[in-house]
């Protein structure tokens, strides 16, 4: 089977049941079945989640990109430190990066007030970060290769029928 090609139909649509991959992939239901369980046991599935868009809701959501200076320690670089911090509950993502700062995390709240004191109680004064910007996400254009803007799916559907 072409994992990588099952990799990809899910990522692209996690719902896709299994008679609906088994024919793009020209496999057997059981065969898929047994695949998905198997990467999901290897931790290469990890999870599947749901691209919502908060603008259309009544809920308050606030998402916060922040950079993250830190100093590597002796025999382990930068996991120690990084463990620490995503082990947070309010760290939603974080990447090692390359570039000025060492890390970025993505910090979600209801309110910036509420991210804002995350960084400054609980990230800033943690030993081993030496310095943090950051900044709060405005609008959410698309995510995941999803576009939140209907104007983008309306032109994609014109697109599909025009000759």
């Amino acid at each position: 089977m072409d994992e990588n090609l099952l990799l990809t139909l899910l990522h692209n649509n996690a719902r896709m049941d299994v008679t609906d991959l088994a024919m793009a992939l020209n496999e057997t239901e059981d065969n898929v079945v047994d695949t998905i369980s198997q990467l999901e046991k290897d931790k290469v599935i990890c999870g599947y989640h749901t691209i919502i868009n908060w603008d259309r809701t009544n809920v308050d959501n606030v998402m916060a990109l922040i950079q993250i200076n830190a100093t590597p320690e002796r025999e382990y670089g930068y996991d120690r430190i990084a463990k620490k911090i995503y082990a947070f509950p309010e760290v939603d993502t974080m990447y090692l990066l390359s570039g000025s700062f060492e890390f970025v995390a993505i910090v979600k709240g209801h309110t910036m007030q509420e991210a804002a004191r995350f960084v400054a109680s609980k990230l800033a004064p943690l030993e081993g970060v030496t310095g943090t910007a950051t900044m709060f996400v405005l609008k959410q254009y698309k995510n995941n290769g999803l576009s939140f803007d209907d104007d983008d799916k309306e032109a994609a559907e014109r697109l599909l029928v025009t000759p």
